[in-house]
């Protein structure tokens, strides 16, 4: 073998050898075509089959078939946080890495479903800003919602970690708004897990007294939503619950970028 045949073998198998080395979703995302249908990612931290459900046929409805939707899911992120009673860099870095992985496997947008991890959600808007790829905390826009609607505002929610990330959205939005909201929350302790029936029965006394002085009634968590009309009619109050929130501010994020109507 001449030098020059040797050479010309070396860098081939250097080349081989190196793209061995790159993630498959890497190389996957390289090879996508202009025609490919846009990828979304959803990170779950906690969820149930019927939340995963109710996210997806949110976001079907808004943006229909010509999508594909990869969630991910880390449970340890909620547990650790829920353990604190605060975000630590552990599950923050967690939570990070799942962003960068999905923005490294295509994703064109990601859909952040917790109330737990709004903080770091928000803190990584400016990284996912230089990438290209928003970052978006499913309770945002209906926060805004909740503050154009009123400044009485009651947060219902069955964990104690979500209220505090919520509460701070609403206080931040209302402040770039030029207005002023009153908070306030309402722990519905034990309702994880219950049946719907009981549940509805919970909510109800607990926002009874709550939802006399309130404008706006916001569920912190996307799992509640079907309790919403019932919580409306029986207190006469505007409620407000996602997942669809979420579904459009995703669907208005992806317009942005031109990759759908």
């Amino acid at each position: 073998m001449n030098k020059n045949t040797f050479c010309a073998y070396f860098y081939k198998t250097a080349a081989l050898f190196c793209m061995a080395l790159l993630p498959p979703c890497t190389a996957s995302a390289d090879a996508q075509s202009s025609s490919d249908k846009p990828k979304v990612a959803i990170i779950y931290t906690v969820t149930t089959p019927q939340l995963k459900d109710d996210v997806e046929r949110a976001v079907r409805a808004e943006l229909g078939p010509n999508i594909r939707i990869a969630t991910c899911e880390d449970a340890s992120i909620f547990k650790e946080i829920s353990e604190a009673g605060y975000v630590g860099r552990v599950p923050a870095a967690k939570y990070a890495k799942i962003y960068l992985d999905q923005v490294d496997c295509g994703a064109e947008a990601v859909l952040s479903v917790c109330s737990s991890v709004a903080d770091i959600a928000f803190a990584m808007r400016d990284t996912a800003a230089f990438l290209g790829v928003p970052l978006i905390d499913i309770n945002e826009e209906m926060c805004k919602e909740a503050a154009r609607k009123g400044h009485r505002i009651t947060v219902a929610a069955t964990f104690p970690s979500a209220t505090g990330p919520i509460g701070r959205t609403l206080e931040r939005i209302a402040r770039q708004m030029g207005k002023h909201v009153e908070v306030r929350t309402v722990l519905l302790d034990g309702g994880f897990g219950l049946d719907k029936e009981a549940f509805k029965s919970l909510m109800a006394k607990e926002l009874k007294g709550p939802a006399e002085s309130s404008d706006v009634i916001i569920f912190a968590q996307a799992s509640m939503a079907y309790c919403a009309d019932y919580i409306k009619k029986l207190y006469g109050k505007e409620v407000l619950s996602n997942p669809k929130f979420g579904a459009k501010a995703l669907k208005t994020a992806l317009h942005g970028k031109g990759l759908v109507e």
